[in-house]
């Protein structure tokens, strides 16, 4: 299956609390839609969270993010792991 990044960009930083869990959440609602979120990491002072999802597409990804909290990623990358 693909993996994809995506980014989120908060206003006013992010703790890493808040994300810890927004990501349980997305854990609960993943098997739904065939996604696996595999780590995720934060930026607390500029409001960046990215995160590894291996995902059929783009779409499913964000549909987790959707049902789980309401925080779609700003932007999608696709992506493939290095050695």
């Amino acid at each position: 299956m693909p993996l994809f990044m995506d980014v989120h960009h908060l206003d006013g930083g992010v703790s890493s609390d808040d994300v810890a869990k927004a990501h349980l959440a997305d854990l609960e609602k993943q098997g739904a839609h065939d996604v696996h979120y595999l780590r995720y990491w934060v930026d607390e002072g500029h409001g960046r969270i990215f995160c590894l999802v291996d995902a059929p597409d783009a779409e499913a990804a964000n549909t987790v993010h959707r049902e789980a909290h309401g925080l779609v990623a700003d932007e999608i990358y696709p992506v493939l792991e290095g050695a």
